[in-house]
């Protein structure tokens, strides 16, 4: 072997193992990273299965003497109300948001009017209105289609409002996403459907529709993150009968003592819904939301 071919050999396992060792490097900070965000999990975990004896924030990193089901129980029993209102908030919120959107996102992306732009425009000042600036005439909103239907209770006070809350205060972020989305179709597509005499609705269901999974699950994600997750509006616009997840799970306390295992147990309860969609849509999540960010 010649001292050429010696120095060459010595150079590439130089390099192998410059790239393994850079490799541990990223694994053990990663690790570490995963460790940390997973630290307030392991205290909610083995809290929720203390006895309301043992758990106590002195022993957070302790696991129980006496393992028990008990807040478990206790914690679904307060908060099963409040789980199936948020389910009839969540699900046709987040799904009208979708629909909503994906209409006007096809429009503003593909059937552009005079002035589109001014009104995608003010779409987006939607977006940068903070809850508490509409609340009262919100209200007055609801109370007033109280009083116009003659329904009691189902606007102002109910979860019908809530989800139409939801839905106009969602509209602008779902449109934004599904415009973006839609610029990625090539408008030759568009153009052929109506050469083939296709009408605008006709297009939409016949083509845009089955191309716009990965944005549709963005929506929901987005948009059943956001319901569930509510707590000023729920607290504002429904009464007790009503009141979602998160508004039964600040209700959750003692009046002599914390009950920290409860809570933790309800905490955990009332996070799953939203790990479920994250882990069945979480897949679309990254390609829709990048889509359109390269054009239009």
């Amino acid at each position: 072997m010649t001292a050429t071919a010696v120095r060459t050999r010595g150079a590439h396992e130089r390099a192998a193992r410059r790239v393994q060792w850079t490799r541990g490097v990223r694994l053990v900070v990663l690790l570490a990273f995963v460790l940390i965000f997973l630290t307030p999990v392991y205290v909610l975990l083995v809290t929720s299965f203390k006895p309301l004896t043992e758990a106590d924030p002195s022993r957070a990193w302790a696991l129980p003497e006496t393992w028990t089901f008990e807040p478990w129980r206790v914690a679904w029993e307060k908060l099963a109300p409040g789980i199936w209102n948020s389910v009839l908030l969540t699900v046709p919120g987040a799904l009208i948001s979708a629909a909503l959107g994906s209409m006007n996102g096809y429009v503003l992306s593909k059937w552009r009017f005079p002035g589109a732009d001014i009104v995608f425009t003010l779409f987006l000042f939607g977006m940068f209105i903070p809850y508490q600036g509409v609340m009262i005439p919100l209200v007055q909103l609801l109370v007033n289609l109280n009083e116009i239907t003659g329904l009691n209770g189902v606007f102002y006070g109910g979860i019908p409002g809530l989800v139409l809350a939801h839905v106009v205060y969602g509209i602008p972020i779902c449109t934004l996403i599904f415009r973006n989305y839609y610029v990625t179709i090539p408008d030759e597509v568009i153009e052929a459907a109506r050469v083939d005499g296709a009408t605008m609705l006709r297009t939409y269901r016949s083509i845009m529709l089955p191309l716009s999974g990965p944005a549709f699950a963005v929506v929901i994600i987005w948009q059943f993150t956001a319901l569930w997750n509510d707590f000023l509006f729920a607290v504002f616009l429904t009464g007790p009968q009503s009141w979602p997840t998160t508004v039964m799970l600040n209700n959750i306390a003692g009046a002599q003592t914390v009950p920290y295992s409860q809570q933790m147990a309800a905490a955990l309860l009332a996070s799953v819904p939203t790990m479920i969609v994250y882990v069945l849509l979480g897949r679309f999540f990254m390609r829709g939301l990048m889509a359109g960010s390269l054009k239009g």
